[in-house]
């Protein structure tokens, strides 16, 4: 089952993340995780360069050291990073000294302030010690892009349908998500766009 919104108790459970802000704003953050890519991000970019649209990409390590031109152009158009680890790392499964060396391997390269959780998880020991560091950045919106059994048309749904002032709206530049975003970023874009609201950085 996908969850459009977090889980009424992680919030609470998480509660040094951050997963939605000013509720008194219309200003809304959109957030992409996983790239960057050949295959995707540059597409993303266009689509934000077309109608003046900032975003946040939390970049996975790996995928900057083999596409480090991509990165430099996320960057030069105005967007911001944020640290996604270096290996897209499962923090439940993998040691805490293990994950803050791997989350230590992007910072190399992301120099952020911003960090996301692969998964939108890890253990609370992880983050308790990445909040001294990092502004931890959860959701209000995750759209299930990246998710083959939701139609592209119930990813729109989902971008639209559930967004509300200060929320943060998670789509995915990696291969998986390709069908879904392609389809459903630019129609999402343009009907919030149409409500008025605003997209800000963090």
């Amino acid at each position: 089952m996908h969850f459009v919104r977090p889980i009424f108790f992680l919030p609470y459970v998480y509660n040094k993340s951050i997963w939605r802000k000013e509720k008194k704003k219309n200003n809304i953050y959109l957030t992409f995780d996983d790239g960057p890519i050949p295959e995707l991000t540059p597409w993303v970019l266009d689509i934000l360069k077309e109608r003046n649209i900032k975003a946040t990409f939390f970049c996975v390590g790996e995928n900057i050291v083999q596409h480090p031109e991509i990165f430099e152009r996320i960057k030069n158009e105005g967007h911001a990073v944020g640290n996604h680890t270096h290996n897209h790392l499962k923090g439940w499964t993998t040691s805490d000294e293990a994950y803050l060396q791997n989350v230590q391997a992007c910072q190399e390269l992301t120099q952020t302030d911003l960090f996301r959780p692969p998964y939108g998880r890890a253990a609370q020991s992880q983050l308790r010690k990445l909040a001294k560091t990092y502004r931890i950045i959860m959701w209000d919106v995750l759209t299930g892009d990246y998710d083959s059994t939701i139609s592209p048309d119930q990813v729109y749904r989902n971008a639209v349908d559930y967004v509300r002032n200060g929320s943060i709206i998670v789509f995915h530049d990696n291969i998986k998500a390709k069908e879904n975003l392609q389809y459903a970023l630019p129609k999402s874009l343009d009907e919030l766009l149409a409500r008025g609201f605003r997209f800000d950085l963090f």
